[in-house]
């Protein structure tokens, strides 16, 4: 499986898994165990694009200004999302429940959804360029 292909995989395990949060409830044992499971696998999904997908494009950006200023952005707004990510996970890792579980849940899934559709509409179609730019040279 190439890289992009399991980015993918994992943005749909991502979304799954925050599913199953919602449907076992954050204060149930289910419910905390799937938590620290998407803690995990949110964290391994970043340090898999920075070890295997962003070191592609960031090579490109240096004579690229365009994928440079892409990958910028990308980088910025992903700071706020991991640190809002990391701070749900937190304030949830005993529990929660009620309206602000609901508003905190709904505003997470959201960011994720939207920064998974940007990845794979932007940024996956530019690494294909570049790398199948690279094959045939």
């Amino acid at each position: 499986m190439n890289i992009i292909d399991e980015l993918k995989t994992d943005h749909a395990a991502m979304l799954n898994i925050l599913y199953r949060i919602k449907e076992a409830g954050v204060t149930t044992e289910k419910g905390q165990e799937e938590l620290r499971l998407a803690k995990r696998m949110l964290l391994d999904h970043l340090k898999k694009e920075d070890l295997r997908f962003y070191p592609q494009l960031r090579r490109a950006a240096v004579h690229d200004e365009q994928i440079k200023r892409m990958l910028e952005d990308f980088a910025h707004d992903m700071e706020g999302i991991t640190r809002n990510a990391i701070s749900f996970f937190d304030t949830y890792a005993n529990g929660g429940s009620g309206i602000q579980f609901a508003c905190d849940f709904g505003e997470l899934y959201a960011i994720l959804h939207r920064r998974q559709e940007k990845e794979e509409m932007m940024l996956y179609p530019e690494y294909e360029k570049i790398t199948h730019s690279m094959a045939r040279a």
